[in-house]
């Protein structure tokens, strides 16, 4: 293997990887080896050029582009004498984790604490209702604290996702300086 193939190899096994971890975020695997591809391209890419790397159709390409537009992790670029629109990989991992992160984890937040409180509200009416036995009492009382507990965790993890989006996360876990 010379050495040309096994730069090659070691990009293929990153971008792999790297599609596979940002599967974890509800990005698919095909979606995550482009933003791979245009991380590791030195040049901007048009939507030909990265369908015949990747070999996926057009459409797909132009919906996949489209989401990693959306989620700020590739931006369109204008090159002079060039009638395509061209794209490039923005690199910043950490503003990208941060908005992927935050929108992720606000959305769940947001559904699961709606959820509770009101389900809160409906075991409040069974235990304060007369007519409910002793027993279904004790089991409202219990989920209600169940409940009462989740909720303080989702109080916690809206902070976090606010030190994110404040970047105040940093104070507290500075980004890796350059020791080159």
């Amino acid at each position: 293997m010379n050495q040309k193939e096994k730069l090659e190899n070691a990009r293929a096994r990153f971008i792999d990887s790297m599609a596979q971890n940002m599967n974890l975020y509800g990005i698919t695997p095909s979606v995550g080896r482009l933003y791979g591809l245009l991380y590791f391209n030195q040049q901007p890419m048009t939507l030909d050029s990265m369908k015949d790397e990747l070999g996926m159709s057009k459409t797909s390409m132009s919906t996949s582009v489209r989401q990693l537009q959306e989620l700020k992790m590739v931006e369109k670029v204008w090159k002079k004498g060039t009638r395509k629109d061209l794209y490039q990989s923005l690199d910043d991992w950490y503003e990208t984790f941060s908005d992927l992160f935050s929108v992720k984890w606000r959305a769940g937040i947001s559904l699961n604490m709606t959820t509770i409180e009101r389900n809160l509200k409906e075991l409040e009416e069974i235990i304060e209702d007369s007519e409910t036995s002793l027993e279904i009492k004790e089991a409202a009382k219990m989920d209600k604290e169940k409940l009462m507990y989740a909720l303080e965790y989702y109080d916690w993890l809206t902070r976090l996702v606010d030190s994110i989006e404040s970047k105040e996360i940093f104070d507290f876990i500075p980004k890796q300086v350059d020791k080159s």
